[in-house]
């Protein structure tokens, strides 16, 4: 929740539009209607979740409903959850159930007594399902109510988590997420199994085979984009029969139906022509793949995943790659290495074949930290060397100069990497999250880029994509999009949500006659997908026939069906 940077008016309009918010009819049941076995609810804002999910458990509580609340958040949401739980409801008793394995054995033979003193208890996706101890305490535990955050984690109904979580009883489940519809309609069903599992139980297998996507089935009619008649017949008997399963078990409402001052956000698909040096790199690299022989199935079957990161990270940036760092320079490099004290490996046969494993970047890097092979670094005009980069040097100047400040998303913590000697080149203030940042550390970063004058945050679009609240910047860039579109859009949320005061603007970049506008082409279809289901006009592994067509586009092969 956005701690409305101290300022009065913007605290208080704050607190009065999430009590306006609180008077829809629909917040009304959902906070006070103890009924109801389990709901979904989707909030296009996550802000406005961390405000009313308070309200609806403060309600809960104070009507004697009971105290036994659980709420199951992502790890880089647990501080956040408690500060608002306690900004919101401060006669609320939250405990955390998280932190080393001993401090956590302490809690559960604490907890063994009953909960009676605690009215919330904040724990964690991974807390609840790593080890048998943790899985048994939650599976006993008599519980009124189990909240679940971010509960797009639990579309496979397949996995052994989803199998752990189902285990934990309650009289009622409430999950919480803006993205209930990721990939395909299955994911959304295994939402609805979850969150009502005695009236699907046993109906599992019935609702995989509904939904299961049936290619003959499809029509091959030729239609406009995002026209009437762009979904097939079967398609389009799948959605309906989606919708009228969900209806009674969805509460969804958007940003603009609940904040209406939310300032515009606005998106710009921005392509980048690649550097000359890497558009040549680009078309030799889809010539080798290419000249392979077997069908595109076949090689797809062999090492198209391989194929296809490598042709993204080529799109992004040639450092990603092996192009700088010959055989020659790297039997050097070796050499010294292996008589460098400090280093491990001194075999330099051994310590030869393990760095032509690695990327420029990953060489560049050691050069940073071993001064014996310092002469070797890659020279700056190389790090520019980008299309992206390029289309940034037009960007970015103009941004800084109106007073904006940016968040820069990209999926490779590589690619972070190389933007942090960018920047450094273009005398940026910036600081950086990523998934290996420490826990503790998160809150104190988001504070400083809230708080101080910092041109750019830089991120990666998991770890940065949830649970932080960053309004003080008002323009996004994704650096490079995921296949997963939702992914792109929780990280757009990170700055456009309550507490925005200024136009959020958007910028995704994609180099132009790549596989990256095969990718945006794959989210647009994923998006549809959940425009029809809804009515309005961590991730799976990437489907094989989306592979295949990616790839099939990017090396001009013909697909064939076997």
């Amino acid at each position: 929740m956005d701690q409305a940077d101290g300022h009065p008016d913007r605290q208080w309009k704050t607190i009065e539009t999430v009590h306006k918010a609180c008077k829809e009819p629909f917040l009304q049941h959902a906070i006070l209607c103890p009924s109801t076995s389990g709901i979904v609810v989707r909030p296009h804002m996550p802000v406005i979740t961390l405000a009313l999910t308070p309200f609806r458990l403060e309600a809960m509580q104070q009507c004697c409903l009971a105290a036994e609340i659980i709420m199951v958040v992502v790890l880089p949401e647990l501080y956040n959850w408690s500060s608002e739980l306690t900004r919101w409801c401060p006669a609320l008793r939250v405990s955390k159930y998280y932190g080393p394995p001993e401090e956590r054995r302490q809690l559960r033979i604490e907890y063994s007594r009953g909960l009676d003193k605690i009215d919330i208890l904040l724990t964690t996706y991974t807390m609840v399902s790593s080890c048998p101890e943790e899985r048994k305490m939650f599976r006993i535990t008599p519980l009124h109510y189990v909240v679940y955050d971010e509960a797009h984690m639990l579309k496979n109904m397949s996995t052994q988590r989803y199998d752990n979580l189902l285990k934990i009883k309650s009289k009622h489940r409430l999950l919480l997420t803006g993205t209930p519809l990721q990939n395909n309609l299955i994911e959304l069903m295994s939402l609805l199994c979850f969150v009502m599992p005695h009236m699907f139980s046993g109906k599992t297998d019935d609702l995989k085979n509904l939904f299961q996507k049936n290619a003959k089935a499809k029509t091959t009619k030729k239609v406009e984009p995002n026209s009437e008649d762009d979904v097939p017949a079967f398609e389009q008997s799948q959605i309906t029969q989606a919708k009228r399963i969900m209806k009674p078990f969805v509460l969804r409402r958007l940003k603009s139906e609940v904040l209406q001052d939310l300032p515009k956000k606005t998106n710009h698909t921005v392509p980048c022509p690649m550097s000359e040096k890497q558009e040549r790199q680009y078309k030799d690299l889809i010539a080798g793949f290419s000249a392979k022989d077997g069908t595109i199935h076949a090689t797809v079957e062999q090492n198209g995943m391989s194929m296809m990161m490598d042709m993204r990270k080529l799109a992004n940036h040639p450092l990603l790659l092996r192009y700088f760092y010959d055989q020659n320079t790297t039997r050097k490099i070796a050499s010294r290495l292996a008589k460098d004290p400090n280093y491990k490996e001194k075999n330099e046969n051994y310590l030869f074949d393990d760095l032509m494993c690695l990327s420029d970047f990953q060489m560049h890097q050691l050069t940073q930290q071993y001064p014996c092979i310092s002469g070797y670094a890659v020279p700056d005009p190389l790090i520019e060397d980008s299309g992206k980069f390029e289309k940034l040097d037009e960007l970015l100047p103009k941004l800084k100069d109106e007073g904006h400040r940016v968040l820069v998303f990209s999926q490779f913590t590589m690619m972070l990497d190389i933007l942090e000697p960018y920047m450094r080149l273009r005398n940026y203030r910036y600081l950086r999250l990523d998934g290996s940042t420490a826990v503790n550390d998160r809150q104190e970063l988001i504070d400083r880029y809230n708080q101080e004058d910092v041109f750019v945050f830089l991120l990666s679009t998991k770890a940065g994509g949830l649970g932080i609240n960053l309004t003080a910047a008002d323009t996004v860039i994704i650096h490079d999009i995921d296949f997963n579109p939702y992914n792109d859009k929780q990280a757009e949320d990170r700055c456009h949500r309550m507490g925005q005061v200024r136009p959020v603007t958007i910028y995704r970049l994609l180099s132009a006659g790549t596989i990256e506008e095969g990718i945006y082409q794959v989210a647009q279809e994923k998006l549809n997908l959940e425009k029809h289901v809804t009515g309005i006009d961590e991730n799976e592994p990437t489907e094989q026939k989306n592979v295949v067509r990616l790839l099939s586009s990017a090396l001009g092969l013909s697909t064939t069906n076997k």
